[in-house]
């Protein structure tokens, strides 16, 4: 039994939306993150950090989802910026039970326990005080007050941090959320979003009490990366 974490699936397997004009790493990616995840076993749990699905509405991610179902363990899923199909956990779960999706669960205000740990988060968001919108700035806090429902829901358990957006790139850094990290005393933060050369660019390493790891798929060369044993 092991916890592991990965994001950024971008698939289509019902629609036209190829990844591999955004490079040769993402040839036949569907395929490599099926040959990777085949190592897990069934009581394993991972983390998918967003952007799962290019689909609009669930009926179109319905394939995608099927893929995400049918890889071995159970998967804890959260919001991405690309997860226009994302609604409400009463309509997702009501998608999920219609299907027979039995090893997907939704984090969005609340966490999971693996072991003597706590599984929180959210989707997260860019911010800057000098170029952000009031648009922006009202989407911070809320994903701000979600990540902190998340945290409280988890009571006294050691938490994990699983987030979309990056709460830190290059000379960015998001206090509205490392705030609360921090606050909490987090040890792993593990984010995605960021492809290609941006990669390079992602902050990896320690920041106050956390470690932050990005985890997007590309990035891992589609292997899930293992958080605990």
């Amino acid at each position: 039994m092991a916890l592991y974490a990965i994001g950024d699936f971008h698939l289509s397997l019902s629609g036209s939306k190829p990844m591999d004009v955004f490079g040769d790493i993402w040839k036949d990616h569907a395929v490599k993150l099926k040959n990777s995840f085949s190592t897990l076993d069934v009581d394993d749990v991972c983390v998918l950090c967003g952007d799962l699905s290019w689909a609009i509405g669930l009926e179109e991610a319905e394939e995608d989802f099927r893929f995400i179902d049918a890889l071995p363990g159970k998967k804890i899923i959260l919001k991405g910026n690309h997860d226009y199909w994302w609604t409400t956990a009463s309509k997702m779960n009501a998608f999920f039970v219609k299907n027979g999706f039995n090893s997907i669960s939704i984090l969005n205000n609340n966490s999971f326990r693996y072991r003597d740990l706590a599984v929180c988060g959210t989707r997260g968001w860019f911010f800057e005080e000098e170029t952000g919108t009031e648009h922006d700035r009202k989407m911070i806090l809320r994903e701000a007050g979600r990540l902190r429902r998340s945290l409280e829901s988890a009571g006294d358990a050691e938490k994990l941090v699983f987030l979309h957006y990056p709460p830190l790139f290059q000379n960015y850094i998001c206090r509205e959320l490392t705030d609360i990290l921090k606050e909490f005393n987090v040890k792993l933060c593990c984010y995605g979003h960021l492809h290609a050369a941006a990669c390079r660019a992602a902050f990896n390493g320690w920041y106050w009490p956390t470690e932050y790891r990005l985890v997007s798929a590309d990035h891992l060369s589609f292997k899930p990366l293992k958080i605990a044993d």
